[in-house]
């Protein structure tokens, strides 16, 4: 069959198989005399095979490792359990950080009015860094309970990034 036939037999799209063949996933197909792909029922078979793969969300270094798992008859299922598994806690992971940037949006979301006034805590919370994330020569301003204090002092408080970007802008030297 052709590449559009094989596309469609296995739930994937034409440029996704030239992909999987540029980056090794899926071995180079037959090609006919006028050079177009042809592709097998094997070939069909280990599309779906990524597809479903993917639609679980493994990584291609994960679906690899399972193809050559899958087409080794030598293999224990504790290889391929020990890869899903690994997976599992990567997932598991990324649900955690995702519950975490939830909640954080969500509590932005609560301190936004919503209303016509310019105020909104989101963009003052995204504008505001921690001072250990900037070099000691590249340090703005720290802000401690209203009063300004040179930074690098020792504290650990918030800055307002803003205010400290325009005056970067202003002051640097001229080039």
């Amino acid at each position: 069959m052709n590449i559009g036939e094989a596309a469609a037999a296995a739930g994937v799209s034409q440029k996704m198989i030239r992909h999987y063949e540029r980056i090794g996933l899926l071995p180079e197909p037959v090609r006919d005399p006028s050079g177009y792909r042809r592709y097998s029922p094997y070939e069909v078979s280990v599309l779906r095979f990524i597809g479903r793969s993917r639609h679980l969300g493994f990584s291609i270094p994960q679906i690899a490792e399972l193809i050559g798992l899958w087409s080794d008859t030598g293999r224990s299922s504790r290889e391929v359990k020990a890869v899903a598994e690994g997976h599992l806690v990567s997932l598991e992971e990324k649900r955690r950080e995702i519950e975490q940037m939830m909640a954080g949006l969500q509590e932005l979301l609560q301190q936004c009015p919503g209303d016509d006034t310019p105020h909104c805590a989101i963009l003052e919370s995204l504008s505001q860094s921690r001072l250990d994330q900037f070099h000691p020569s590249h340090r703005p301003r720290l802000k401690k309970g209203g009063n300004e204090d040179t930074a690098g002092t020792g504290g650990t408080g918030t800055i307002d990034l803003m205010a400290w970007m325009r005056a970067v802008r202003f002051h640097q030297p001229a080039g």
